[in-house]
């Protein structure tokens, strides 16, 4: 990743850090007053805290970022995991789903498939390191913290990613607007990735071509697309109505 440290603001996304990752983190910017159990966690988990300035944290993530007083560094090399070290650890077996960003611009799209993929049950969010927005605060605030409870795995071409999952024995699925078989017709039965494609241009051409299925959403036809990440959430809410049986209440 390109930024190897990064600012997360925020109660919620530090206290997930501090439970799921306290390894990764740098240093955290809290007071007692404001945040006591953040403030907590921090003694128990023995990690650097730093006298809370505003105006320092001002400099870092800007004087519109809703932070709640609290903030911490973080060091995403240690966060996010090498595609063949993520896949050593995959138990094919069990029929995994994996996401695969390709070439999202939104930070806020990227958090809220990140908080959806965990939500139900995907092993993994792939993210390219070219033409995608990085994981940063905004990613990590949008993720509502789930960011901390899902692997993140970097890697490299697109197209070369799926041709290697291909060879694993992954089954690989594109979302886009203009395929002909609908979400509901296909059966999961194998392990999966599913592709969501760039906000305004879908997926690319060759991707699409990479792909052994496209597959998309059915809308009213009053309305030209859904968001990225809506779109995305129901893809894994699909799967998991099959796959995932053991998360449910």
């Amino acid at each position: 990743m390109k930024n190897d440290i990064v600012c997360i603001y925020g109660k919620h996304p530090v206290e997930e850090a501090l439970r799921y990752a306290p390894h990764i983190i740098d240093r955290v910017f809290v007071d007692s007053d404001t945040n006591p159990e953040v403030y907590a966690l921090v003694e128990k988990k023995k990690v650097t805290r730093t006298q809370f300035s505003m105006k320092d944290l001002t400099r870092y993530i800007g004087k519109d970022a809703v932070h709640q007083r609290v903030a911490a560094f973080i060091q995403i090399n240690k966060l996010v995991t090498p595609l063949e070290d993520f896949l050593s650890s995959l138990d094919l077996s069990k029929k995994p789903a994996l996401v695969l960003l390709g070439e999202l611009h939104d930070p806020h799209n990227v958090g809220a498939i990140i908080r959806s993929a965990t939500a139900f049950g995907i092993s993994g969010v792939l993210i390219p390191e070219h033409r995608q927005v990085p994981i940063t605060g905004s990613v990590i605030k949008a993720s509502a913290g789930m960011a901390f409870r899902i692997p993140l795995v970097e890697i490299g071409n697109v197209n070369r990613t799926l041709e290697r999952l291909k060879t694993s024995g992954f089954w690989t699925y594109g979302l886009a607007g203009e395929a002909t078989k609908i979400l509901d017709q296909e059966v999961f039965d194998e392990p999966s990735v599913f592709v969501i494609g760039n906000e305004g241009k879908g997926i690319r051409e060759k991707t699409e071509e990479n792909c052994d299925v496209l597959l998309k959403v059915p809308i009213s036809e009053n309305v030209e697309s859904l968001n990225a990440s809506v779109s995305a959430a129901i893809v894994f809410y699909e799967w998991a109505k099959t796959n995932n049986k053991q998360n449910r209440p």
